[in-house]
C-alpha cells in the first residue's frame, strides 16, 4: 500500500548529438525558415505586420489603421511627380564642417551611407499631372531632416529659380529642426529662406507647403508654415517645441492629439489634410486652378 504513495523517479533519455539536425533540431523535424530581411514590415501605430511589397503598393500607408509611414525624398518624388522630365538642382552641394564641431564630419559620412542621400533635401524642377513646378523635398532619413547651411541654401536657390522662371513652388517638409552642429549658421537659414519666399510672394508666385511627419523646430517656424496653401498628411505631427517641453513650461496636460495635422486643422494652422493616395491629384488640381499662361 505504501509503494503506491511513492512513485519511482522518472528516467529521462538523452538524444545522441548525431540524431539532432541543424541548430539542435530533432531528426525529421521541419527546419525553421529564416525570414529575409525587409520582407515584412510592422506598423509602428497598430502593430500590424504586412508584406513590404504590399505596403509599397499602398504608398506606405498601413492598410489596417491608415497610419502614414515616413517616406524618404526619393520615394516622395517618385510618388508625386510625373515620371519624366525631373531635373535636379545642386545635386553636388554637400555639407562641410564649418565650425569644426567634434565628430560632425564623420557623422555626415555615416548619414550618406545609411540614407543613400547626399543631403536632407532634394530640389529640382518637374511636373505634376502636366503642370510645371519647382519642388524641394526633405527627407527625415538624413540627419533627421535637420536644416543646416546646405539645406537652407538649396531651398533658397529653388525658391529663386521658381521666381526667375515664374513657376509655382511646392516644398515637402519633414525635420527635427535646426542642425546644432552648425550653430548660428543653421539658424540663419530660417531668415534666408523666409526672405526668399517674401520676394517670391511679392511677385505673385504660388507656394504650396506640404507638411509631413514630423516637422518641428526651425523648419516649422519658417518656410513650412509660410505657404499660400498649407497642407498636411493625416496624423503628421508638426509644431515648434515638443510636447514634453510645452507641458513642463505651462504645467498643464496637453490633449492626446496635440500637434497632429487634425488638431492643427481644427485650430486654423492648416488649410487641408490630404491622404497620401489623393496628394498627387490634389496638388495637380491646385496647380491647374492657379495656372497662368506665361507664369505669374
Amino acid at each position: 500500500m505504501f509503494k503506491d504513495l511513492f512513485q519511482k523517479k522518472r528516467k529521462y533519455a538523452t538524444i545522441p548529438s548525431e540524431r539532432l539536425g541543424t541548430a539542435g533540431q530533432q531528426e525529421g523535424e521541419r527546419p525553421k525558415r529564416e525570414i529575409p530581411e525587409g520582407l515584412m514590415n510592422k506598423c509602428v501605430k497598430c502593430g500590424t505586420i504586412q508584406y513590404s511589397k504590399e505596403l509599397e503598393k499602398n504608398l506606405k500607408v498601413c492598410q489596417e489603421c491608415g497610419h502614414h509611414m515616413r517616406l524618404n525624398a526619393l520615394e516622395r518624388i517618385q510618388m508625386t511627380l510625373d515620371e519624366t522630365g525631373f531635373e535636379e538642382f545642386d545635386a553636388d552641394m554637400i555639407s562641410v564642417d564649418p565650425l569644426q564641431f567634434p565628430g560632425y564630419a564623420a557623422k555626415l559620412e555615416q548619414q550618406k551611407m545609411k540614407s543613400g542621400l547626399r543631403e536632407a533635401v532634394i530640389t529640382g524642377q518637374g511636373s505634376i499631372l502636366g503642370q510645371p513646378v519647382v519642388v524641394a523635398v526633405m527627407s527625415f532619413d538624413f540627419f533627421t531632416g535637420s536644416m543646416g547651411s546646405v539645406v537652407g541654401e538649396k531651398i533658397t536657390r529653388a525658391i529663386e529659380t521658381a521666381t526667375e522662371k515664374r513657376l509655382p513652388l511646392i516644398i515637402f517638409s519633414t525635420s527635427g529642426g535646426a542642425r546644432m552642429q552648425e550653430s548660428i549658421l543653421s539658424l540663419m537659414q530660417m531668415a534666408k529662406t523666409s526672405a526668399a519666399l517674401a520676394r517670391f510672394n511679392e511677385l505673385g508666385g504660388l507656394y504650396i507647403s506640404v507638411i509631413t511627419d514630423p516637422t518641428t523646430g526651425g523648419v516649422s517656424a519658417s518656410f513650412a508654415t509660410l505657404g499660400d496653401i498649407n497642407i498636411a498628411e493625416p496624423g503628421a505631427v508638426f509644431g515648434f517645441a515638443g510636447r514634453i517641453v510645452i507641458e513642463q513650461t505651462i504645467r498643464q496636460k496637453l490633449p492626446d492629439d496635440f500637434q497632429t495635422a487634425e488638431f492643427n486643422l481644427a485650430h486654423g494652422q492648416l488649410d487641408m489634410v490630404v491622404h497620401r493616395k489623393d496628394m498627387r491629384s490634389t496638388l495637380g488640381k491646385l496647380l491647374d486652378m492657379h495656372a497662368v499662361e506665361g507664369g505669374f
